[in-house]
């Protein structure tokens, strides 16, 4: 943290509970060189990547069904969100870390992952960079039938779809998922699946 015109004067842990929410008081120059202290709240849950798993010769994509209670507080009716598989880091690097998280959630055991951009998903109130990655995957990469880790209380619903109807989904509002529709429309602007 090597900017000049932030002074941060005090942090405090306001939870540790799942993952950590700190309250932050600094100081901020702005342009006309004066200094405002402003407040601001950040959750750390670590940083994730996530995968978009496509058959190019099938043109098919793996995605994941699974319940999120946020999205269900904010009124989606059933809680369940389509997603590309994804994962946080732990104490893995990326790669390694979507590599698990490809077979602990849909069952394809991928070796080849190519990464693409990384991105903050919510910069004003979450730290977490996502790393994005692409992988082909075959029926013969298929290893268990996925759905997750037990002890993670994890219910995962595997999706193999046809890209073009997954790629539609954005559009009918059945995929709202960020990380998901951006890995569908990079696959749609790079011709992944032709």
């Amino acid at each position: 943290m090597t900017n000049p015109s932030i002074d941060i004067t005090n942090i405090e842990v306001l939870s540790n509970n799942w993952y950590t929410l700190r309250k932050i008081t600094y100081k901020y120059q702005k342009k006309d060189n004066t200094w405002e202290t402003q407040i601001r709240e950040a959750y750390d849950r670590g940083n994730g990547a996530t995968i978009l798993l496509y058959n190019r010769i099938d043109k098919n994509v793996i995605l994941t069904r699974q319940f999120r209670m946020p999205t269900f507080l904010n009124g989606n009716e059933t809680g369940m969100m389509i997603e590309a598989c994804a994962g946080l880091l732990d104490k893995d690097n990326a790669e390694d870390c979507i590599k698990r998280e490809t077979e602990e959630e849909t069952g394809y055991q991928v070796k080849d992952v190519r990464k693409i951009f990384e991105v903050y998903m919510s910069p004003g109130s979450v730290t977490e960079i996502v790393h994005f990655f692409v992988g082909e995957y075959t029926k013969d990469m298929k290893v268990n039938d996925g759905g997750g880790v037990a002890d993670e209380q994890e219910n995962i619903e595997v999706l193999e779809l046809p890209f073009e109807k997954a790629y539609d989904m954005i559009a009918s509002g059945e995929i709202k998922d960020a990380k998901t529709i951006m890995l569908l429309q990079y696959a749609k602007i790079n011709n992944l699946i032709d």
